[in-house]
């Protein structure tokens, strides 16, 4: 069989949710199987990505605008593999009838709370997934709680709708020695203890509340919170919190991190908290849990798929349980107990477990 993936996310540079995913899964893929061959699609030259098997193809797609609707579509038309793989919500509309396609899907954040994005992001996202599940002939859901959605929200053939939990790597993510964490701190001028969010700073993310929770701890010398991710949108009430809930001098908005930076960041706070509205999976917290995090979370979405037992949990709008489970882990017994359990909960998912479902999942689509 030859599998054709939208490989363009996984040459961003600058990497969060979907692109992690993306360059993982191809990398797992990669390793896993020999059989089937592999033609992988780029925006840009593929000089940055890393050497592949021979049985992996490179195709460059030199178009600056309307990418997949154009050149992805024109190049599946012209050489079509037996099946096409996009690793997120974007379907060419333009194809053959008999080319079959899988794509997953990662959330339904724009569905959910479609306030919380712009208005041009908001139309893009809900035509590209409402299209991909109407006409992709299967659909990665990456939770049960996405599947749930994709079949409530969209009337999604539940049939054609496979669960594939992301991964996590646990040679690079794992618990790091005092030095490295000391390192990584004074690199980013971290001082005293600190609480710690991953990902894109926008709403979604509940980081006014957050930050407000966090305010509502009082003043304890060398406690902070560290806030590491790129600008998204409409972040700006949440950049103005720290000085709204007067907590600016202990807030820290650290900007994209460069991964290897992450594990460090990871293993020295006191608990990686993350309290969303919508998540579709989650990938920063298996990161934290396989660096010995204790992890507070939301009862929204995902969230509880991938934490189990091993996270602290508050519903999404409730400020005071948020304040009760910060408060707790300012003891180091609870800590160190919360840690173990993150560790072994981590431990249930990895990148090449997510690769053999995935290929799991091409090999019944292309023999049906």
């Amino acid at each position: 069989m030859k599998i054709g993936i939208d490989a363009s996310r996984a040459q961003v540079k600058e990497r969060t949710g979907t692109e992690n995913y993306s360059q993982n899964l191809i990398l797992a893929l990669s390793k896993i199987d020999s059989k089937n061959s592999y033609r992988l699609y780029f925006r840009r030259s593929d000089k940055d990505f890393c050497d592949l098997p021979k049985n992996f193809e490179k195709k460059f797609i030199g178009l600056p605008r309307l990418w997949t609707q154009v050149g992805l579509a024109f190049e599946v038309l012209k050489n079509p593999p037996d099946l096409l793989f996009i690793p997120a919500h974007t379907l060419p509309i333009i194809r053959r009838p008999s080319l079959k396609t899988v794509v997953t899907v990662h959330d339904l954040g724009a569905e959910f709370l479609p306030g919380y994005h712009t208005f041009g992001g908001r139309e893009y996202l809900l035509l590209s997934t409402r299209y991909a599940v109407k006409n992709a002939t299967a659909l990665i859901a990456v939770s049960q709680a996405t599947k749930h959605d994709l079949i409530e929200k969209l009337g999604a053939d539940h049939a054609k709708i496979f669960v594939v939990y992301e991964g996590v790597d646990h040679h690079f993510f794992k618990p790091q020695e005092p030095n490295e964490i000391e390192g990584v701190k004074a690199k980013y001028k971290i001082s005293g203890d600190y609480f710690l969010f991953v990902g894109t700073i926008q709403p979604r993310k509940n980081l006014v509340r957050l930050i407000e929770a966090f305010a509502k701890l009082g003043e304890r010398k060398n406690l902070n919170f560290v806030l590491a991710g790129k600008k998204g949108w409409l972040a700006d009430e949440i950049y103005q919190a720290p000085k709204k809930f007067k907590v600016e001098e202990k807030v820290r908005f650290l900007d994209y991190v460069v991964l290897e930076d992450l594990p460090a960041l990871y293993s020295g706070c006191l608990a990686f908290v993350l309290p969303s509205l919508v998540e579709g999976f989650g990938l920063p917290v298996l990161e934290a849990m396989a660096c010995g995090a204790p992890v507070i979370l939301s009862t929204a979405s995902s969230l509880t798929e991938v934490g189990g037992s091993a996270a602290l949990y508050m519903a999404p709008d409730n400020t005071k349980e948020l304040v009760n489970h910060l408060t707790k882990v300012l003891d180091p017994n609870l800590r160190e107990k919360l840690s173990v359990k993150s560790i072994d909960q981590a431990q249930k998912f990895s990148w090449e477990k997510c690769a053999e479902e995935t290929l799991e999942v091409f090999e019944r689509i292309h023999e049906s």
